[in-house]
């Protein structure tokens, strides 16, 4: 069986130095706020490219606390609109109707998945007071345009980092290339780490990074229980904290994380190069600097059978996602709205396997059946 996602490689590669870390943790005694989170804090922050980083439990904590962050500081509040893709995972809507806030559906582009930015102008409101941008499949969302609208309606730009570690947004500016990495392009980013994750923990986790010094503390504070002093609260906050052990297996792995990336690059140009079933629609790739291809996402209006048929030959795939948030039960009162080219991409996308462990063969494999398809 050729896995989509084989953990237990992935950890291998660097589980020496992975089970050193968490003996050290272990030994020390310290299991909570300590010098792991520190560390990673500082480093994260440092590649990232921003001024601060908080470690949280998960990356649906981090949206959340930034939206609740800002009600907090004044920015927002209950039932002002957030702009977000209509075509992404269900955590990005929950963190904002999580704060009684209201999501603002648009629709993506069909050639890259991301939010289509011809659409964001016309559906901003008095009410509408930051955009959600989600980095999804590994690739980078944000544009220029993008920009131009949150400064022009003054708006809070949000970055969803969850499946971009070390993505690159990259314009010319003044004839000179000036690269930034995703998580940097806004005024806050949340992200996870999952285990699945490029850069993945062996559990939970997750982060806020921002240069927004007022935001960081608040978002430190809601994430302590509403605490910056032991014992004495300024919120009603919540306990979402990552780790010391989760913390110094991140930063072994934030080390070989470009490294990681470029192979998962290197899975993606052999799929772009070899694929040839005209039944199965490529992602439109412009600037693979711009791409870590955490997932990589195909189209075929039979989807079900090629994942069927890709099966019964031992090639694990997975869909992201079968269903569109507007049309989960949860949603099904509040998300009302006609939103065909997301329902299309849920209807017929397929995630191929790709990570830094592939081997030639088995991507061989892996193109022989989709070609035979």
């Amino acid at each position: 069986m050729i896995k989509f996602l084989d953990l237990q490689k992935i950890t291998a590669i660097h589980g020496t130095e992975i089970k050193q870390v968490v003996n050290n943790v272990i030994d020390g005694g310290w299991y909570l706020q300590g010098e792991s989170n520190r560390k990673f804090e500082e480093n994260y922050s440092r590649y990232i490219g921003t001024k601060y980083c908080i470690g949280v439990a998960n990356g649906l904590d981090a949206l959340i606390l930034i939206l609740r962050a800002y009600i907090e500081l004044g920015v927002m509040n209950e039932g002002d609109e957030v702009i977000v893709p209509a075509n992404t995972y269900i955590a990005s809507i929950l963190a904002i109707t999580e704060n009684k806030l209201k999501p603002i559906l648009i629709e993506p582009s069909l050639s890259n998945y991301q939010i289509d930015d011809t659409l964001i102008a016309q559906a901003i409101t008095p009410r509408t007071k930051a955009m959600l941008i989600v980095h999804l499949y590994g690739q980078c969302s944000y544009t220029e345009k993008i920009g131009e609208i949150c400064k022009k309606f003054n708006l809070k730009l949000i970055e969803d980092n969850a499946q971009a570690h070390g993505c690159l947004f990259t314009t010319v500016n003044n004839k000179q290339n000036a690269a930034r990495r995703t998580g940097s392009l806004g005024d806050a980013a949340g992200h996870s780490f999952y285990p699945g994750k490029n850069l993945g923990a062996l559990g939970d986790g997750g982060a806020v990074t921002t240069n927004d010094e007022e935001l960081a503390k608040t978002i430190r504070s809601l994430a302590n229980y509403g605490s910056s002093k032991k014992y004495y609260f300024q919120y009603t906050g919540r306990n979402s904290r990552l780790d010391e052990i989760q913390a110094a297996i991140l930063d072994v792995k934030l080390k070989y994380l470009d490294e990681d990336t470029e192979k998962r690059r290197d899975v993606a140009r052999f799929y772009m190069d070899y694929i040839k079933n005209p039944a199965v629609i490529l992602p439109h790739i412009t600037d693979w600097q711009s791409h870590v291809f955490h997932i990589f996402p195909v189209r075929c209006n039979k989807r079900d059978e090629l994942a069927k048929f890709l099966a019964d030959r031992n090639v694990q795939t997975m869909i992201h996602y079968p269903i569109p948030p507007h049309q989960q039960l949860c949603y099904k009162n509040t998300l009302i709205g006609n939103y065909p080219i997301s329902e299309q991409i849920h209807r017929e996308e397929l995630s191929l396997p790709i990570s830094p462990v592939l081997r030639i063969d088995e991507l061989g494999c892996i193109v022989d059946n989709i070609n035979e398809f």
